[in-house]
């Protein structure tokens, strides 16, 4: 088992989480930061967008960089698969991630007032990317534990963390009084 031979190299077990470990780091140090400072607005709203853009123009370099990146998928015989230069046909994840990004680009333009309170757009784009994470992680291959990677793992804990925001998002109806009908 490779895992076994490698659990105390925190390099080999923490690979490829960089954009979800800085946007969970950066997330608490700028809520550690804003408690200290006293402050209780949202302000993650105008970054949302930004960072979906970023990441999708990110994961454009990372399908340009081939294997060498280890962001690519597992092997498959689906049509519209990529050799990264190895010979073998994998799913282009990071393709994949920028068509998700594009999509929740278009998604974060709609999230405003008066029908989503400060903070939504935020909320709705670590929502979008934690589950796009945890769903398109089972196309990479990874260490796995209770067959999840570390990254899944940290991904199900953020939206554990958030549910309650995605409850009061999906009811916003509800919570604002807005109708749609």
């Amino acid at each position: 088992m490779k895992a076994a031979a490698h659990w105390t190299d925190p390099a080999y077990l923490m690979g490829g989480k960089t954009i979800v470990g800085a946007i969970l780091g950066g997330t608490m140090a700028v809520e550690w930061t804003k408690k200290r400072a006293g402050l209780e607005r949202r302000t993650g709203d105008l970054f949302a967008i930004p960072l979906a853009v970023g990441i999708a123009i990110g994961r454009i370099g990372c399908f340009l960089a081939g294997k060498g990146d280890d962001t690519y998928g597992v092997p498959t015989s689906l049509s519209w698969t990529v050799d990264l230069g190895d010979g073998v046909m994998r799913h282009p994840v990071q393709l994949y991630e920028v068509g998700a990004m594009v999509l929740l680009v278009f998604l974060l333009a709609r999230i405003k007032p008066p029908q989503f309170r400060q903070g939504d757009r935020f909320r709705a784009f670590v929502l979008f990317y934690y589950g796009w994470r945890l769903t398109v992680d089972f196309l990479k291959p990874g260490v796995r534990f209770a067959g999840l990677t570390l990254l899944q793992w940290a991904c199900a804990a953020a939206l554990l963390w958030y549910g309650r925001d995605l409850q009061r998002l999906l009811m916003r109806d509800k919570v604002t009084g807005v109708s749609h009908g």
